[in-house]
């Protein structure tokens, strides 16, 4: 199997993880609390895989520089976009509460909403179709912790959605859209990036985890926050020994 084929349906496996949590989500009122402590732990995980997987691998391919410019510019690029689409409602798109707004409270909300979930989407997406470059094989890491931390977001959110009067239709549309969308990323990112130099692949690689890093922050940390509490450290500290113990498994 070519691996231009191989890289989109490793990002399509982990993308469809985004539809597993927003079925469950959709289904199931699971209690808020839960949903927190799962994200919690999902943030965790991605905390876990971009220091040690992600920054590590960015750095001996292309040395500090490349590294901490494009950690610096993938924050801020997605740190900028955030803020635009937080103005048009979509703040709080993995909120499972009663924080997200409807239609009718924020007119266009809905498509931010679906544009936010997308841009947390591609980050994770792209570096696993760059993984591919360096030896010829996915991170396995980088997918199963993409793959773990897309289920808490798929859930809360889709929770979240359901709560605020979104049609199932426009629930699984968007889902199923981003899982696809995922998948077509990750095989982008492989077949463009495959031809440029180590300190491209690397600062690429950087851009993808310091946007990564400021999703946690501005999004799935806050969800777990105010549904955990002060066992939210505990958690995340969970998802992060089980992803570290992956990847040194992998290793």
């Amino acid at each position: 199997m070519p691996l231009w084929l191989q890289a989109g349906l490793w990002g399509l496996l982990a993308g469809s993880a985004l539809l597993v949590g927003a079925a469950v989500g959709y289904a199931v009122r699971l209690p808020v609390r839960l949903i927190a402590g799962i994200m919690a732990f999902g943030a965790g995980v991605l905390i876990s895989a971009l220091s040690f997987d992600l920054m590590d691998e960015a750095f001996h391919q292309g040395g500090f520089i490349p590294t901490a410019l494009g950690f610096l510019g993938g924050a801020g690029v997605y740190s900028a976009a955030n803020l635009v689409l937080a103005r048009h409602g979509a703040r709080h798109r993995k909120r499972s509460g009663g924080q997200q707004p409807s239609e009718a409270e924020a007119e266009g909300s809905g498509m931010a909403i679906a544009i936010g979930a997308l841009l947390d989407g591609i980050p994770e997406s792209i570096v696993i179709g760059v993984s591919l470059i360096a030896g010829g094989a996915v991170s396995m890491v980088a997918v199963a912790a993409v793959f773990l931390s897309n289920v808490p977001e798929g859930l809360s959110s889709a929770a979240g959605m359901k709560r605020a009067g979104r049609s199932k239709g426009y629930v699984f549309g968007v889902w199923s859209g981003i899982a696809l969308i995922s998948g077509f990323a990750s095989l982008i990112g492989y077949v463009i990036f495959r031809g440029f130099s180590p300190a491209v692949v690397a600062g690429t690689t950087a851009v993808a985890a310091g946007a990564i890093l400021a999703m946690l922050a501005d999004t799935m940390i806050p969800e777990a926050t105010e549904g955990t509490h002060n066992l939210t450290g505990l958690i995340t500290v969970l998802g992060f020994l089980a992803a570290f113990v992956l990847s040194k498994l992998g290793g």
